[in-house]
């Protein structure tokens, strides 16, 4: 027979079995249940990554547009500098234009433009450079009843109007009405003939170069003066002032700027519109096209380029 010590061991034997068997069961049901939940929520984490990536990364279009240009190679379109011809880049002037608010033309206007050039349109002109070899023309340009003088349309070699009596008149009336308002206003120039403009150009161009003198002097056959609608406008006693940028800071100018276009005269090269003009800024220059027109330009701020459709 077992004594009741070795009973006594024999129970505690069973009893920690059972409890060493049950903990590795646990054990073993928990590792299941880890195993189970790992994978399938480390699927689903696996998902939320991948879609948070796939959102958050951009796409190849993205990357194409976004990747900057290497600024040692290439201009600002994008082009190759060895690749890219003057022809392909826009020249400073049509810059310029595009920057500018386009004008719209009545489509009357055009027809009458065809009219007035014997049936065909008009062709666009760049005022700011003369045209190289060209000839003078027979007749003058008359585009919506104003004659035009520039860089783009000169006058025939014989072309000699004389001063114009309407502009004349006009020029009294407005001289007139300046006295009013204490200005006494003097025409020192109207009409210049072609020959006086060729002695007067070359002078310029022996004294200045001839980059600098076509910037305020226009060449034989391009001059306005030579139409006899251009005043070079001055204040009497005052002839310090006259064909000088000072003439611009005084109270005859000041008044001349504002009223002129009252009697049919437009202020012909204004102030920043040289590349429009192709002439600096003239405060004293002044040109009649009559009452109607000048009112326009006026109020479009404008110049007579731009009103008449030429640039």
């Amino acid at each position: 027979m077992r004594n009741k010590n070795d009973e006594l061991s024999s129970g505690k034997r069973r009893r920690k079995n059972k409890w060493i068997n049950g903990g590795i069961i646990l054990l073993f049901i928990v590792l299941i249940g880890s195993v189970i939940w790992i994978g399938t929520n480390g699927w689903s984490m696996k998902k939320a990554v991948d879609s948070i990536q796939n959102e958050s990364e951009p796409t190849a279009d993205f990357q194409e547009i976004d990747e900057p240009a290497d600024s040692d190679s290439t201009d600002m379109t994008g082009r190759s500098e060895e690749n890219t011809s003057p022809s392909d880049v826009p020249s400073e002037e049509l810059l310029r234009e595009t920057d500018e608010p386009l004008i719209e033309e009545d489509p009357k206007e055009e027809e009458v433009r065809e009219e007035e050039s014997g049936g065909e349109a008009v062709p666009p002109s760049n005022p700011t450079g003369y045209i190289k070899g060209q000839k003078l023309p027979k007749e003058p340009k008359l585009i919506k009843g104003v004659l035009l003088a520039n860089k783009q349309y000169p006058l025939p070699e014989d072309y000699a109007p004389g001063e114009s009596e309407e502009a004349r008149e006009a020029f009294d009336e407005l001289a007139a009405s300046a006295v009013t308002s204490g200005i006494n206003l003097q025409a020192f120039s109207t009409y210049r003939s072609y020959d006086y403009q060729v002695t007067l150009y070359n002078r310029y161009v022996e004294r200045d170069g001839q980059e600098a003198a076509d910037r305020y002097s226009a060449r034989p056959g391009y001059s306005e003066h030579q139409t006899g609608l251009a005043f070079d406008i001055g204040e009497v006693n005052h002839e310090k002032h006259w064909a000088s940028n000072s003439f611009g800071d005084t109270e005859a100018a000041k008044w001349l700027a504002a009223n002129a276009h009252q009697y049919g005269f437009i202020l012909r090269y204004p102030e920043g519109k040289e590349d429009k003009t192709g002439y600096m800024h003239e405060s004293w220059h002044y040109r009649y096209v009559g009452k109607d027109k000048a009112e326009q330009i006026f109020k479009r701020n404008i110049t007579l380029e731009e009103y008449l459709g030429v640039r």
